[in-house]
């Protein structure tokens, strides 16, 4: 499986995710954000966290319009698999990707700690977890408030696209959406960092199963 991981200027989870990917046995190749194409047979792109381009303008608003941003809305038209964590949901969200808007955390402060979730949604990248699965993923970001209109809310809940729920309030969240998933369920957008629970030596290994999982469904696809 070949993952092609999006770099922007202000990245700052790049190599954690580059990590966790080849731990689970994907081949990565890093993609500048000035590059038009993806790496020719990617399977997956990863977009990671960080505070892309100082997340002038609002988060992701500037990342999305960069020139690689073509390249992995064709790579998602096609039925590619994309993942975006923190800074790469909102890059997401700002691609037209993923519905709805990531604001301010509700209690207008950066969060940083590990927090509890609920896997909610079947799909490649929860393969390897069980359904209402409870696990602990960190967190840290100021724009995490998930929002969208009641319509597309109930949409999401729906179509089972909503893939992880906080299991307590942490910013404010709707409905304490975490997660999301496209139509086709081959793109997911979410605050929490897998990549940061993927080793013992990183309190936890919750994290692991998401890469495990999604690397094994797309090898055998």
């Amino acid at each position: 499986m070949r993952a092609a991981l999006v770099v922007f200027p202000g990245s700052n989870c790049d190599r954690d995710l580059d990590v966790a990917l080849r731990a689970a046995g994907a081949e990565v190749r890093r993609v500048w954000h000035r590059d038009q194409v993806l790496p020719e047979g990617t399977d997956l792109v990863a977009v990671p966290g960080g505070f892309s381009f100082g997340d002038y303008l609002r988060c992701g608003a500037i990342a999305a319009r960069s020139p690689v941003a073509g390249a992995v809305r064709r790579h998602a038209g096609r039925g590619g698999y994309v993942l975006g964590i923190c800074n790469g949901f909102q890059i997401l969200i700002e691609m037209g990707l993923l519905p709805g808007a990531l604001m301010r955390n509700a209690g207008l402060r950066f969060v940083c700690r590990t927090v509890p979730l609920t896997v909610e949604a079947e799909s490649a990248f929860t393969a390897h977890y069980a359904p209402g699965a409870r696990i602990r993923l960190p967190v840290a970001h100021h724009d995490g408030n998930f929002v969208a209109d009641p319509d597309t809310l109930d949409r999401l809940e729906a179509e089972g696209r909503v893939a992880f729920r906080y299991a307590e309030d942490v910013n404010g969240s709707a409905r304490g959406i975490a997660g999301i998933l496209s139509a086709d369920r081959r793109v997911l957008g979410m605050m929490p960092h897998p990549e940061r629970a993927c080793d013992p030596a990183q309190g936890g290994t919750d994290g692991a199963a998401l890469f495990s999982g999604l690397v094994g469904a797309l090898t055998a696809a």
